[in-house]
């Protein structure tokens, strides 16, 4: 694929980033709930893409709670998603391919730069923002979730960031989450792009409080029952229950030894000739991604830890967003996992050993003014969005 340049205004609006799909069902249910509406409840409604997140998506979960913010009247806001599968799977990257090879990137970018600004939101958020991540939640699904102040997973918790399986880098605040996780660990997860439960999502400081599947309706009327959500919520005894072991604990030793510096082809190195089984596998699945983005990947999170904020982060993630759109990878990677989905993707370089430095300084070049986010700088002046 020829490179293409992409260029956007960060006010250029997603929405001609078409959702999949189509149809007359809202795609986020948007209520207030229990006694004089205190209780706002956002349900992604997509449940045949286990919800990812579409542009009009993105755009009425932003306006919600921009408003629901200043309204006195809503005391906490309340997400989770429809059917049984999860609450969200991600962003709706088929789109984002179908733009580019549209010859018009700048859709995407337009999409990213609406998401990141929610990711920055939802952080920011005055009053507590419960996630509930039930099933899937992976990717833009993260974002919507694990930025916020209550964060619960249950038994069916499955968490990723696997971008660097269709050739693209942690993005929606990941870099932040992966790189403030314990030691190694967000390094382990963000290379191998590997699932990880309820347990783990914990250690990792992706979710805070775990609670069984079967008690979330009893949560809900609780919080509907109240006079304040928000006092319920805070007194709520969310440690009443202790999650299935996980695996990052145990294995957190040899993950910070072997994850150790900034030379990812050492990494790969030490994994892959490891005399844990576990680590071995790590590196074949490592090895599997697409190189550039695993180079680019380790770079961005060994540059997140030093930042003040989520949104040097998101920032740093845009500017690698609109790097990554002129890449054959992202293309072929969508292609293989999540189109033709034969997992057979064709990366460009095929090996670490030729990723070239220009390639990956690329991803963090300063971008033209048009193009930054600023989100850093907005929240330093205005403490909003």
């Amino acid at each position: 694929m020829s490179p293409l340049t992409a260029s956007s205004s960060p006010n250029s609006s997603p929405a001609d980033l078409p959702p999949s799909g189509g149809g007359s069902t809202p795609e986020v249910l948007v209520r207030r709930e229990g006694r004089d509406g205190r209780l706002g409840r956002l349900t992604l409604n997509r449940p045949g893409a286990i919800n990812a997140l579409t542009a009009s998506m993105v755009d009425v979960l932003d306006e919600t709670l921009r408003d629901w913010a200043d309204d006195p009247g809503v005391t906490a806001v309340l997400l989770d998603g429809a059917g049984s599968r999860g609450l969200c799977s991600g962003g709706d990257m088929r789109a984002v391919r179908s733009a580019v090879l549209a010859g018009e990137p700048e859709r995407a970018l337009a999409f990213w730069a609406a998401e990141y600004r929610l990711n920055a939101r939802i952080r920011r958020f005055p009053k507590p923002y419960i996630a509930i991540m039930d099933g899937i939640v992976m990717g833009g699904g993260v974002g919507i979730s694990a930025h916020g102040d209550v964060r619960i997973v249950t038994e069916r918790s499955v968490l990723a960031m696997p971008e660097v399986g269709i050739g693209f880098v942690p993005d929606v605040g990941g870099t932040w989450l992966l790189s403030h996780a314990p030691g190694e660990l967000g390094t382990h997860l963000g290379l191998t792009g590997g699932r990880f439960g309820a347990a783990d999502a914990i250690t990792a400081g992706f979710a805070d409080h775990y609670l069984p599947s079967a008690e979330i309706p009893a949560l809900l009327d609780v919080l509907r029952g109240a006079d304040d959500p928000a006092d319920a919520i805070a007194r709520y005894d969310l440690g009443a229950f202790a999650p299935p072991p996980g695996r990052l604990a145990a294995d957190r030793g040899w993950i910070d030894d072997l994850y150790r510096g900034d030379d990812l082809g050492r990494i790969v190195t030490r994994l892959i000739h490891s005399v844990k089984p576990a680590a071995r596998d790590a590196g074949t699945e490592i090895s599997a991604q697409s190189p550039t983005a695993l180079v680019a990947t380790l770079r961005a999170l060994r540059a997140a830890v030093t930042f003040e904020n989520l949104e040097e982060a998101l920032d740093q993630e845009y500017r690698m967003a609109n790097a990554a759109l002129s890449t054959s990878d992202l293309v072929e990677g969508v292609r293989a996992v999540l189109v033709d989905k034969d997992r057979a993707p064709r990366w460009s370089p095929a090996q670490l050993a030729d990723v070239s430095q220009a390639e990956v300084d690329r991803f963090f070049a300063p971008a033209d003014p048009d193009l930054g986010l600023g989100l850093a700088a907005a929240f330093a002046e205005v403490h909003d969005l």
